[in-house]
C-alpha cells in the first residue's frame, strides 16, 4: 500500500491588491475541498479511487461561483457561458474530455462519461449536449452560470476592448486592482490589459498509487464564442499516467504550445527527475514567455506545485496530515 495524496488548485494569476475578504473567500473554498478528499481518500468504507475523487473535488469547485468554472464562468464576448473540462485516469491513461458546453450542470461528469461511456475521448459543442442528454446528466439554462460580478466584469472587459483572465476582481475598486504590476503583459503576441487566474483543477494519488487529474473552466473573460484552451486537451492542461497527475492554470495558449502536463511526466521518465524537480523545470524552461502554474502528484505520494505569475490559488493535503492552503510564493 502507498501513501495517498492530493492538490487542488483556483486558477494562477492572482492581482496582488485582491481585497483580504476574497483571498479569505478562495482559501477557504479551497479548504474544504481539501477536507471533502481526504474523508473520501481516508474513509475505509468508501472505494473511492484516485478518479473518483478528483471528478468530486471539480464538481465542487464547479458548484460554487468563486472561481472560474461552472457557476461563475467567465463569459464569451457574447455574454454566454461555454465551458470546458477535462479528466484522466493514470490507470491505463484513459480519459475524457468536453468543450463549448453551455448547460452542462457539471462539465467535469460529462467529461467522465465521455471516458467510461462514450468510443471517444472528446466531445465539443452540439455532440457534447447531444451526449449529455442521453446519458441524463443535469441540464441548466446557460443563466445558471451567469454571475452580477462576471456581468461586470464583462462590461469593464468590453469598455477596455481587452480579454481578461477572469477572476473575481470586485467592481469597485477596480481602479486600484493592477496597481504595481507590469501591464500590459502579452497573450500570443498580444496585448492583455488585465491578467488574474482562471480554471480550477485536482490531483490525487491513492493508496494503491494510482494517479489521476481533473481540470475545469470557463476560458477568457470576452472571449471569441468557439475558443478552446487548454483546460480539455490532454496532455496540455491534464495528464495522468502511471508516474504522476497534473493539472495546469494560466495563460492557455502558452500551456498548449509547451504541452505543459505531459512535460512533467516527460522529464520525469526521460531525464529521470522527481517530481518537484520536474515541475520546476517545466515552468522555468517551456512556457516561453507565458504565465502559468501547476499542481502535481506522483505515484509515490509526494504533491508539488509551481508558477510563475504573480500567485496561485491551491492547497494540498497527504497521508501524514500535513495540509496547507496557499495563495502567494
Amino acid at each position: 500500500m502507498g501513501r495517498w495524496a492530493i492538490a487542488v488548485h483556483g486558477g494562477a494569476g492572482v492581482d496582488p491588491n485582491l481585497p483580504p475578504e476574497r483571498q479569505d473567500q478562495a482559501k477557504k473554498l479551497l479548504t474544504r475541498c481539501l477536507n471533502l478528499g481526504v474523508s473520501a481518500l481516508r474513509s475505509s468504507s468508501s472505494s473511492s479511487s484516485a478518479i473518483d475523487v478528483v471528478e468530486l473535488i471539480v464538481r465542487e469547485l464547479e458548484t460554487d461561483p468563486t472561481f472560474n468554472s461552472g457557476r461563475g464562468s467567465a463569459l464569451t464576448e457574447k455574454g454566454t457561458a461555454e465551458m470546458e473540462a477535462s479528466i484522466m485516469d493514470g490507470s491505463g491513461r484513459r480519459c475524457g474530455a468536453v468543450s463549448g458546453v453551455t448547460t452542462v450542470k457539471n462539465p467535469v461528469s460529462l467529461a467522465r462519461l465521455v471516458m467510461d461511456k462514450s468510443p471517444h475521448s472528446y466531445l465539443a459543442f452540439s455532440g457534447a449536449e447531444e451526449f449529455a442528454k442521453q446519458q441524463g446528466v443535469e441540464m441548466v439554462d446557460n443563466e445558471y452560470f451567469i454571475t452580477e460580478d462576471n456581468r461586470g466584469m464583462l462590461k469593464l472587459a468590453k469598455e477596455a476592448n481587452t480579454i481578461m483572465f477572469d477572476y473575481r476582481i470586485p467592481i469597485t475598486g477596480m481602479e486600484s486592482c493592477g496597481a504595481g504590476v507590469e501591464s500590459p503583459i502579452q497573450m500570443n503576441g498580444l496585448p492583455i490589459s488585465v491578467y488574474a487566474p482562471e480554471t480550477v483543477g485536482c490531483v490525487v494519488v491513492d493508496s494503491e498509487g494510482r494517479c489521476a487529474a481533473a481540470t475545469s473552466t470557463g476560458g477568457l473573460m470576452n472571449k471569441m464564442t468557439g475558443r478552446i484552451g487548454d483546460s480539455p486537451l490532454i496532455g496540455a492542461g491534464t495528464y495522468a499516467c502511471e508516474l504522476c497527475g497534473v493539472s495546469c492554470t494560466g495563460e492557455g495558449e502558452a500551456i498548449i504550445r509547451s504541452t505543459l502536463a505531459r512535460e512533467v511526466a516527460a522529464v520525469m521518465e526521460y531525464k529521470e527527475l522527481g517530481l518537484q524537480e520536474a515541475v520546476d523545470f517545466v515552468i522555468k524552461e517551456r512556457l516561453d514567455q507565458g504565465k502559468a502554474g501547476l499542481i502535481a502528484v506522483s505515484s509515490k505520494g509526494e504533491v508539488a506545485y509551481g508558477f510563475n505569475s504573480v500567485g496561485m490559488f491551491r492547497g494540498c493535503a497527504t497521508e501524514d496530515g500535513f495540509m496547507e492552503v496557499g495563495i502567494w510564493e
